[in-house]
């Protein structure tokens, strides 16, 4: 379904490991579902790229999924994010950051580096196309 698929790795081990940590990262994925600072889509997404280089059956599964699929479907295939997961997600770590950086860090570089990586992943979220 993926034009962004991968062919399977021919290494069984490699292959095994790939797809427990996909199903570990689905796994996650579900809780963050409930859990508001756990990313979900992320975890999904990461979990679609060591399926499709580990099961193609599982990677099937995720994206074919009902409530699962359409969360990573539309990136994959290269139609961006909606507009409403942007602003969440932009959200949702700029409050994490923020909180961080304000009572739990107290180191200066590392509220620089956190605040770096917040601009990044901003400017990323930002240039991907919504559909």
């Amino acid at each position: 379904m993926s034009n962004r698929s991968k062919s399977p790795i021919s290494n069984r081990g490699l292959r095994t490991a790939l797809a427990v940590i996909g199903l570990f990262c689905t796994a996650l994925a579900v809780i963050g579902i409930f859990v508001p600072l756990l990313p979900t889509v992320p975890l999904l997404l990461l979990a679609a790229a060591c399926f499709a280089r580990s099961s193609e059956r599982f990677h099937h599964w995720l994206l074919e999924h009902p409530q699962l699929g359409p969360m990573i479907r539309g990136y994959l295939e290269g139609q961006g994010i909606p507009l409403r997961a942007k602003v969440k997600a932009i959200a949702l770590i700029w409050t994490s950051i923020s909180l961080s950086a304000l009572f739990f860090i107290p180191l200066i570089w590392v509220k620089i580096f956190l605040i770096a990586i917040g601009l990044c992943i901003t400017i990323y979220l930002l240039r991907l196309p919504a559909p």
